[in-house]
């Protein structure tokens, strides 16, 4: 008698410490909700629409915070799809200025210091609906209100995760708004090239920008410092999207290695060898070529460039 109940107390001890683990463990493999998101969202709405960008005008965070996290939440945490997010982009979007569009792939903090928020260039993390979910992370749980802090999916666990259909979304729209010359950055050094022909330019951004608004389309390989240099204009994967973009009827332009994005890396690298101020190895240009003016005219430039990077720095 006694052998039995200890057994029964065994197995019922067993089965409540597994639940127990399942509800307080992990239940994805991702990191879970970045803490205090909502007052980090809402700090960065008002940071943009006071500081980075007060051209947008008047913007209500709070209704904003509502609307995104009524995307996800209540919701099973695999079947978030980018419409669910339309109503925060409705109330997030405003005006990309022409000629200010900058993609990228495999290079977000060359791009970020590039842009210069929005400054030179508008990324889509230099937009509000960019600038309000950049490098955090979010999701909720299926018949809950709540948020998920203990862990999210993956992308490899489920394809149609919060954070993911967020930035499909946010990629749409970006290129739908986008006019004028558009530049595209890409990391010549990247593993499996530079183009990724599988990735959100290449399924979100490219199908949706809108043909009759783009003038020209500039694409800029630049290698890392170290490199490798595994991929250039007219060669692998730039090659694909050159003639993909060509197909689709765009004037395309290709450089490699531009030298303001150089001179910028150069910051980091000063004694490297290809942050010489007398460049031996002038950015090679298809497409509309201009004429080169020689070592005096890249010190020059080199030194100019640098003198108003500080300044903006002093300025900001």
């Amino acid at each position: 008698m006694m052998k039995s109940l200890f057994l029964s107390f065994l197995l019922g001890s067993n089965l409540f410490v597994n639940n127990f683990s399942e509800v307080q463990g992990r239940k994805w493999k991702g990191e879970g909700t970045t803490p205090n998101l909502e007052s980090i969202t809402i700090g960065r709405c008002y940071d943009y629409i006071r500081v980075v960008n007060p051209a947008v005008g008047e913007k209500n965070c709070s209704e904003l915070w509502e609307a995104f996290r009524n995307a996800f939440i209540n919701k099973d945490p695999c079947n978030i799809l980018p419409q669910h997010f339309e109503l925060f982009f409705k109330l997030s979007l405003h005006a990309i200025p022409t000629d200010k569009s900058l993609f990228w792939e495999n290079n977000q903090l060359l791009v970020n210091s590039f842009s210069n928020r929005a400054r030179r260039y508008m990324a889509l993390g230099d937009t509000l609906f960019g600038f309000f979910g950049d490098f955090l992370n979010w999701c909720g749980q299926e018949n809950s209100t709540g948020l998920d802090y203990e862990s999210c999916p993956t992308a490899a666990e489920c394809e149609n995760n919060a954070v993911d259909a967020f930035w499909r979304m946010a990629s749409m729209t970006y290129a739908q708004h986008s006019s004028g010359v558009i530049h595209v950055l890409l990391n010549g050094s990247a593993e499996g090239g530079a183009y990724p022909v599988k990735g959100f330019f290449a399924d979100y951004e490219i199908p949706h920008l809108q043909r009759d608004k783009i003038s020209q389309i500039d694409i800029w390989v630049v290698d890392d410092i170290e490199g490798p240099n595994t991929d250039s204009c007219g060669h692998n994967t730039v090659q694909i999207l050159e003639d993909r973009l060509k197909t689709l009827g765009y004037s395309v332009t290709c450089t490699d290695n531009y030298k303001p994005v150089m001179f910028l890396l150069c910051l980091d690298n000063p004694d490297h060898s290809k942050c010489t101020l007398s460049s031996s190895a002038p950015a090679a240009q298809r497409g509309p070529i201009s004429s080169d003016r020689g070592g005096s005219w890249n010190k020059l430039m080199f030194v100019s460039f640098v003198g108003f990077l500080f300044r903006s720095v002093l300025v900001y």
